[in-house]
């Protein structure tokens, strides 16, 4: 107990020094963390993770940074290479943003991944949770850090629900700055601790709880573990049969090619003619593919 003059301790802190202190034994070896790691990888390695896991980016983000380890290189390199180079990674208009974050780096930064929250903001592709990881992971800097996993950690231990709603609330945002720590290096330690936990313990479907380092502070336990109350507004995301599985093929097809592709060459990406003439219209706008006399192909 502490001394009759000293206050309690602020959950809180318990909260962040105990999984704080479980990263230390249980994080994964991960390159993007290693300590010879560069803003630029880690900037790299947070627009491959969004919405993709880390199994399929690490090879993808190995390959990447040996052929373009600097803004620089990837400035300067052919936009089908770069869209080649993304493959499988899923939503190439990610592997788009990245080259014109290069390219914004290159101009206005001397080639170099800044550490001010607004300049970060400012690049291409790079929002509120992006340039907050790179501030924490990349420079050690006090960033308020939310991701999927972060907030279904604070849902649990702090605000006793099994998980956050569909879409970030104020509130949500209110409790996980509380959280952060002040000093820079608790915060980005809190940052990484806590994506790692919800990726690893505290995980959406089946949690394990025997194996969580807070179980005993967590309001959702103390709780009773009740269920999900957002469960009838979240949407499942199809896949077959889809534009975005259709969108897929079109763009592995031409990956593949040596040559430009004619539109009957497409036809297989689906059976509905209407399905893939919608879809080369959508790529087309998104800049992903460009169109010749003869047919389709990556752009230069």
């Amino acid at each position: 107990m502490p001394a009759p003059d000293q206050p309690p301790e602020h959950p809180s802190r318990a909260l962040v020094e105990r999984v704080v202190r479980w990263f230390d034994g249980a994080r994964r070896d991960l390159p993007w963390r290693a300590a010879d790691r560069t803003p630029w990888g880690v900037l790299v390695s947070e627009v491959m993770l969004q919405q993709t896991p880390v199994v399929r980016v690490e090879p993808a983000w190995r390959a990447w940074m040996e052929r373009w380890p600097t803004p620089s290189d990837l400035a300067a390199a052919s936009t089908a290479d770069v869209l080649r180079a993304w493959d499988r990674l899923g939503y190439p208009r990610r592997a788009l943003r990245l080259q014109e974050c290069a390219r914004v780096l290159v101009e206005r930064h001397d080639g170099a991944v800044p550490d001010d929250e607004a300049a970060l903001r400012a690049l291409p592709g790079v929002g509120e949770y992006t340039a907050a990881a790179v501030r924490a992971f990349a420079f050690g800097r006090r960033a308020v850090v939310v991701d999927t996993n972060v907030r279904r950690v604070l849902a649990r231990a702090v605000g006793g629900v099994a998980l956050p709603a569909p879409s970030p609330t104020a509130a949500e945002r209110a409790t996980a700055t509380a959280v952060v720590p002040h000093d820079d290096d608790a915060a980005a330690a809190w940052a990484a601790a806590s994506m790692e936990l919800g990726a690893l313990v505290c995980t959406a479907r089946s949690p394990r709880c025997a194996e969580c380092p807070v179980r005993d502070l967590c309001a959702w336990r103390a709780a009773g573990c009740p269920g999900d109350a957002h469960a009838h507004r979240r949407k499942t995301q199809a896949w077959h049969g889809t534009d975005r599985q259709c969108r897929g093929r079109i763009m592995a097809a031409l990956r593949a090619a040596d040559a430009v592709q004619g539109r009957d060459a497409l036809g297989a990406a689906s059976p509905d003619e209407t399905q893939v003439d919608r879809c080369l219209v959508g790529l087309l706008a998104d800049g992903l593919v460009v169109r010749t006399p003869e047919g389709y192909r990556l752009p230069d």
